[in-house]
């Protein structure tokens, strides 16, 4: 079917009083990245909907694709318009219901005349365009209530505008709307997920990674460039910043006592990923936490490690099951990757039995014969920075990546 645009319908964005035309404008400039390398497009923003017109109707289909994890979007219909003329407007409505139709499905046709001087009234409109329809089209069985086909015909003075699909979106709020924020992102199931709701929430991501080789191998540093590159399919590039942690981490096993080095080294991490932030201009810092989860993750800990910092530490998902969280990984694409076999830096060292009640005294003790402040400035000064796009690993060798399946 040739469609000549698309049409945009905003989710919560239609909530927002005074400052609606930014979150609009950001969404537009979110489409318009996202649709780079297709045919030019023009996109007119208005107050409740937005149109892409399409200079190349064979595009249709990839389009729909890029629009799909753009998030700020409700929904949105490919759209064909017709002069105000009503054979035509059967013939078109005929040709766009048949290309839907494979076997059978249920349909109705809603009409809705912004031209109040067109000559047919709605329910005219209803009979005439359902009517030829059903004579033109196998399969069609009338339905009013919940139809698999809902045609929906609207007059204008300019044109009549047909569609007949409603493809969900991906909701939320349109990315760079709520400022940004450092994801500390790790190479499991949580992290990503965590980087997923706070992009749907509108918020730009940088991802930092604390990498210890040669206790961590090139290959997980692999995983989560990965990571970050499914993850950019939401945002269209994500900023990864790799850090050297290897000191570290041996500082703290040599000095700290075993049942308090988890605490240690959630903490030195936490004043890494401030530099980084402050550096960036990221507003807050975002972990993937549920609370409970592990020894690190309870109230107590967190209190403990927290104490580092005055930067914002979102949790987004810290009251999820690990099912939940799962099921999320699944549905945006990171499962598959986080279950690879390559252990991170969190997990390299983990004792025996960590202290799930950690003294903030007590960790701030066993840190104070090390010089931490050093140490911390060698892992941000020699720290690795890359832009990952949803297309960065489809340009590099496959052998680089080859060890990851």
């Amino acid at each position: 079917m040739n469609y000549d645009r698309i049409l945009i319908r905003y989710g919560e964005i239609s909530t927002k009083g005074k400052n609606r035309n930014r979150f609009i404008n950001q969404l537009k400039l979110n489409i318009k990245e996202s649709l780079s390398g297709f045919s030019a497009v023009k996109i007119e923003a208005g107050r409740d909907r937005m149109h892409i017109y399409l200079q190349n109707p064979e595009e249709v289909e990839g389009i729909i694709k890029r629009l799909k994890p753009i998030f700020g979007i409700q929904s949105f219909s490919p759209v064909v318009k017709t002069a105000s003329d009503l054979t035509e407007i059967k013939e078109h409505a005929a040709k766009l219901v048949a290309s839907l139709v494979q076997d059978q499905a249920t349909f109705k046709v809603s009409a809705r005349r912004a031209d109040k001087s067109f000559p047919l009234d709605t329910n005219e409109l209803n009979r005439e365009i359902s009517s030829y329809v059903l004579n033109q089209v196998d399969g069609l069985i009338v339905e009013m209530k919940n139809p698999e086909i809902e045609l929906v015909t609207e007059v204008r003075e300019e044109g009549v505008y047909l569609s007949a699909q409603k493809i969900p979106g991906a909701g939320g709020m349109p990315i760079g709307a709520s400022n940004k924020a450092s994801l500390m992102l790790s190479g499991g199931l949580d992290s990503p997920a965590a980087g997923y709701f706070m992009m749907k929430r509108g918020v730009e991501i940088e991802a930092i990674h604390f990498h210890s080789p040669p206790f961590t191998s090139e290959q997980s540093k692999q995983k989560v460039r990965k990571l970050t590159a499914q993850l950019a399919g939401y945002s269209g590039r994500i900023k990864l910043h790799i850090v050297p942690f290897t000191a570290i981490q041996q500082a703290i096993q040599k000095q700290v006592p075993e049942n308090y080095t988890m605490t240690s080294t959630r903490r030195m991490m936490l004043r890494i990923a401030d530099l980084i932030r402050e550096k960036s201009g990221s507003k807050a810092i975002v972990t993937g936490e549920s609370l409970g989860q592990v020894a690190s993750q309870t109230l107590e800990s967190m209190q403990a490690i927290n104490a580092v910092t005055a930067t914002p530490v979102l949790r987004p998902l810290v009251t999820m099951d690990k099912t939940d969280i799962i099921e999320i990984a699944k549905e945006i694409g990171t499962y598959e990757l986080s279950i690879l076999p390559y252990e991170d830096c969190c997990t390299i060292f983990t004792p025996a039995a960590p202290k799930t009640k950690p003294k903030l005294d007590k960790v701030a003790f066993y840190e104070s014969f090390i010089d931490f402040d050093l140490l911390i400035d060698e892992a941000v000064n020699t720290t690795e920075t890359e832009i990952l796009t949803p297309n960065t690993l489809l340009n590099e060798s496959s052998d680089e990546f080859s060890g990851l399946f």
